[in-house]
């Protein structure tokens, strides 16, 4: 298989469903961001994080891939195989994260200022991206979109603000307040 297929070379693209729409349509706009984001985590598991939230971080790009792959099919099935999305287990699987993490944290007074480590940096900028990408998904409609996509990446966004202030307090960084 080939890489490049010229078949967007017009401003198009394929959605899952076999329908051709602009680049510029905001299902793959918002697609496009989920994709953005799970590059940013990518950078944030090759900085040395800590295994732990490596492990954590590799699990939620697989399930960033799933929930794109559902963003891209505008329909029930894809490519003759059933969608598939997130799930309430994924969304219960992320709270539970963010509780465990948040012991090891001193719980907070003020708004911080994202940075610090450069791991904790890249985990602040991958929860912007997120953030973006949750308003892109959410502009796309509640009957456009599984509601639960919608809570997996609110939910996602917290446990990135968690898990940055835990890479800052595992590295002995002081949280610049605002």
């Amino acid at each position: 298989m080939k890489i490049y297929t010229r078949t967007g070379d017009l401003g198009e693209t394929g959605l899952l469903d076999g329908k051709r729409v602009s680049k510029a349509e905001p299902r793959v706009d918002a697609y496009g961001e989920v994709d953005e984001l799970n590059a940013c985590l990518g950078a944030a598991v090759s900085t040395g994080i800590d295994p732990d939230l490596a492990e954590m971080l590799v699990e939620i790009q697989r399930c960033l891939f799933s929930l794109g792959a559902s963003l891209a099919d505008p329909s029930t099935r894809a490519s003759g195989h059933a969608k598939v999305t997130a799930a309430e287990a994924d969304v219960a699987r992320l709270e539970g994260w963010i509780d465990s993490l948040e012991t090891e944290l001193t719980p907070l007074r003020r708004f911080i200022l994202p940075g610090g480590h450069p791991t904790a940096a890249t985990v602040h900028l991958a929860r912007a991206v997120c953030r973006r990408a949750e308003r892109r998904v959410a502009g796309l409609g509640a009957a456009a979109v599984d509601a639960i996509v919608i809570a997996y990446i609110n939910r996602l966004s917290d446990l990135l603000f968690v898990l940055a202030r835990v890479v800052n307090a595992r590295a002995g960084v002081t949280e610049q307040e605002w």
